[in-house]
């Protein structure tokens, strides 16, 4: 994914703007990111924290693989920067404003 000058200057990496981008749910139609998926839906799933291979609709509750959703098909890779990078963001805000 390519980033403007401004948007690396600002300290936008290309994690932050694949876990941003908003994608159209297949079941419902609704837009939703995986910063939501994983803020909102997966919240209290145990699975959350285990680099789940799965992105959940907020809205209609339906599940579909990140591979081929988030990140290109077949990209075991991918997938696991994607989960392991939006963990480490809601463990940090976790850290910062949850515990004590």
């Amino acid at each position: 994914m390519w980033l403007t000058p401004e948007e690396r200057q600002a300290g936008i990496n290309k994690n932050l703007k694949v876990a941003a981008h908003r994608f159209l749910c297949p079941n419902c139609g609704k837009e939703f990111s995986l910063f939501q998926s994983r803020a909102v839906a997966c919240k209290y799933c145990p699975k959350a924290a285990s680099r789940c291979p799965n992105v959940r609709c907020p809205y209609c509750d339906s599940e579909f693989p990140i591979n081929g959703f988030v990140v290109p098909d077949g990209n075991r890779q991918d997938q696991r920067v994607m989960n392991d990078y939006t963990d480490e963001v809601f463990n940090r805000w976790a850290d910062t404003y949850n515990r004590r």
